[in-house]
C-alpha cells in the first residue's frame, strides 16, 4: 500500500512539474511584456516631453496583457495539438514500415539499442524479442529513433489555460503601483521593484520545477527581464525625446 501511495504521489508531483513549466513560460512573457509597456511610457515621459497619466499606462498595459495572454494560451494549445497530431502520424508510418519490412526495421532497432549502450549481441537478442510486439517496437522507435515522446498524458486545453492564467497573474504585477498611486517617478520605481520581485519568484518556481542551480535559475530569469526592460525604456526615451 505504501508503494502504491508513493507512486501516486510521484505521479501527482510530475503533473505539478508539468504545470510549473507552463507557469514559468507564461509568467516570464507576461512580466516582460507588461513591464516593457510601463518602461516604454516611463522612458517617453522621462524628460517631461510626454505627459502620460496612470490611466493611459493601465489601458495600454491591460489591453496588451489580456490580448497577449489569450494569444499565448491559444498558441500553447495549438502547439500541443499539432505536436500530438504529428506524433500520431509519424507513429502510424513507423507501424506501417514495421509491418511492410520487419527485418529492415529490426536492423534499425538494433542500431538504436547499440547507440543506447547495449553490446551487439544483447542488442540483437533484445530486438528479436521486441520485434514480436510491433506496437511496442513502434513506441521505442518513436522515442529513441525519432525523438518524439508519447503525448497521451498531455492536456493541450489545460496547458493553454495555465499559460494564459500565468501570463495574466504575473503580468499584472508591474501595473499594480499604477492602480494605487499617481504616475510619478516613485511609482515607476515601485513598478521596477515589483517586477524584480515577480521575476525572482518566477525564477524560484523554475528552480523548483527543474532542480537546476538556484542562482542560475533566478539569475537568468531576472537577467532576461532586465534586458527587455532596459530596451523598452531606451526606445521610449528615444521616441519621446
Amino acid at each position: 500500500m505504501d508503494g502504491q501511495n508513493q507512486r501516486q504521489t510521484a505521479h501527482k508531483l510530475g503533473r505539478v512539474q508539468e504545470f510549473l513549466k507552463q507557469i514559468v513560460y507564461g509568467g516570464n512573457d507576461g512580466i516582460v511584456t507588461t513591464f516593457a509597456i510601463v518602461a516604454g511610457f516611463a522612458g517617453a515621459a522621462a524628460d517631461g516631453v510626454a505627459q502620460i497619466g496612470a490611466l493611459a499606462v493601465l489601458v495600454f498595459g491591460l489591453a496588451n496583457l489580456f490580448a497577449d495572454g489569450v494569444s499565448m494560451g491559444l498558441g500553447e494549445f495549438l502547439s500541443a495539438r499539432s505536436q500530438a497530431d504529428l506524433y500520431h502520424a509519424r507513429r502510424h508510418t513507423a507501424r506501417h514500415d514495421i509491418a511492410r519490412d520487419p527485418e529492415h526495421e529490426r536492423a534499425g532497432l538494433i542500431d538504436i539499442l547499440r547507440r543506447r549502450g547495449l553490446p551487439l549481441a544483447d542488442a540483437r537478442d533484445t530486438a528479436t524479442i521486441i520485434a514480436r510486439h510491433p506496437d511496442f517496437m513502434a513506441d521505442l522507435v518513436m522515442t529513441y529513433g525519432i525523438g518524439m515522446s508519447d503525448p497521451a498524458e498531455d492536456t493541450p486545453a489545460l496547458n493553454g489555460m495555465m499559460t494564459f492564467a500565468s501570463f495574466v497573474v504575473f503580468g499584472v504585477v508591474p501595473l499594480v503601483p499604477y492602480f494605487l498611486l499617481e504616475p510619478v517617478a516613485g511609482t515607476f520605481a515601485l513598478s521596477v521593484l515589483s517586477t524584480f520581485l515577480a521575476l525572482t519568484a518566477l525564477g524560484l518556481l523554475r528552480w523548483s520545477a527543474t532542480g537546476e542551480r538556484l542562482l542560475r535559475c533566478v539569475g537568468e530569469t531576472v537577467l532576461v527581464g532586465t534586458i527587455c526592460a532596459v530596451v523598452a525604456y531606451a526606445v521610449g526615451w528615444i521616441v519621446g525625446g
